[in-house]
């Protein structure tokens, strides 16, 4: 396969790869085949037989447990990195969490602990990995992050995660001004509805996936290697100008309002 873009010599973070099919797993086979040295994460023991051996498939050299609610494993994760590497050029966050009974309800009935977990697993954990990237992107880097629609419009049965995803949004908007003179490029990728684990937890997500193919401009849904390819344009040189940005592939869905 030909690639477009070159990661040849570009060491990556790739967080939230739970099984092969993933978001964060489609942005690790394309890193990979572009030609980069990845750092992937498990979350627990339980996720890590299904993990491991695609970090096999990736060569990843650096593999490591990270909750990052667990105090101590996000600054393991890249302290390993800061041994092995001495360096980081990009890294992808693709996760995110709320729990059960406050994403399956009403906004107005959200209870505080479980939005400030969901805000913090899913938006300050960017930038808590930010802060801890900034010192090994000596020469730059790219700091990706995963967006959705409900993000700036009401999506039926999203719940807490739209304002979550606003803060997310909102975030990469602050980091990408507060690192751009190190030349650390910020966006957001704002994938349409896909059929992954962690998506599978939304109600009534499955007809939410069909009216999606149904709207969609180009009549179908995006793919996690489509998803890939654009991450791989914003880890290269190739996309240096960029940062602030939340970035749709959706087969553009996201215009259709």
């Amino acid at each position: 396969m030909t690639q477009a873009l070159s990661l040849s010599g570009k060491k990556g973070l790739v967080v939230g790869i739970a099984n092969d099919q993933s978001i964060a797993w489609g942005c690790a086979r394309a890193f990979h085949d572009a030609g980069a040295e990845l750092a992937i994460t498990w979350f627990n023991d339980k996720a890590r037989p299904h993990v491991e051996p695609l970090a096999r498939q990736l060569d990843a050299r650096i593999a490591l447990a990270l909750d990052v609610e667990q105090p101590g494993q996000l600054e393991a994760v890249f302290d390993a990195i800061g041994a092995r590497w001495g360096r980081l050029d990009f890294l992808v966050h693709s996760i995110a969490f709320a729990p059960k009974s406050d994403l399956h309800g009403r906004m107005v009935d959200s209870s505080r602990d479980g939005f400030a977990r969901a805000m913090d697993i899913s938006c300050h954990s960017f930038a808590r990995m930010a802060r801890l990237a900034e010192p090994l992107m000596r020469e730059g880097g790219s700091l990706i992050t995963m967006s959705y629609i409900g993000a700036e419009e009401v999506i039926p049965d999203y719940g807490l995660m739209g304002p979550v995803k606003a803060a997310l949004e909102a975030s990469v908007r602050y980091l990408a001004a507060e690192l751009g003179p190190r030349r650390i490029r910020v966006n957001a990728v704002s994938p349409g509805p896909l059929a992954t684990r962690a998506a599978s937890g939304i109600l009534n997500f499955d007809a939410l996936l069909a009216q999606a193919a149904q709207r969609s401009p180009l009549r179908r849904l995006a793919d996690i290697g489509e998803v890939g390819a654009l991450c791989t344009f914003l880890a290269s040189d190739a996309a240096k100008a960029i940062t602030g940005s939340t970035l749709y592939v959706d087969a553009g869905y996201h215009i259709l309002g």
